[in-house]
């Protein structure tokens, strides 16, 4: 996931960058100039527009999920602490409790 996003976000860039150092074609001083027809960027810049702001939410989005405080514990824990939490609510036995942990810690 995070090597496709680096990917979006670099190519995003470079091809905004493309477009926004292009120079514009025509006689910008004499007429006034149309950004779709006398040289500006036209329907690509306003496409590049949208990808950029699109780059930069999904950047805001992900930075968020990424440092909310949400984290399963069972992810966390070790199949050790599910063992001892399971004998500590008295869904195995103690005899079944030793033998799976002899069987962890090897």
């Amino acid at each position: 996931m995070k090597h496709l996003t680096f990917s979006i976000i670099s190519i995003s860039v470079t091809a905004y960058a493309n477009v926004a150092s292009a120079t514009p074609e025509g006689d910008w001083g004499s007429a006034y100039g149309h950004m779709m027809w006398n040289g500006g960027h036209g329907l690509l810049g306003g496409l590049m527009m949208l990808v950029f702001w699109g780059v930069i939410i999904g950047l805001i989005v992900l930075g968020v999920r990424g440092f909310s405080g949400r984290s399963d514990a069972s992810s966390n824990s070790s199949a050790l602490d599910i063992l001892k939490e399971r004998y500590a609510r008295g869904e195995i036995e103690e005899d079944e409790y030793e033998r799976r942990k002899a069987n962890l810690e090897r």
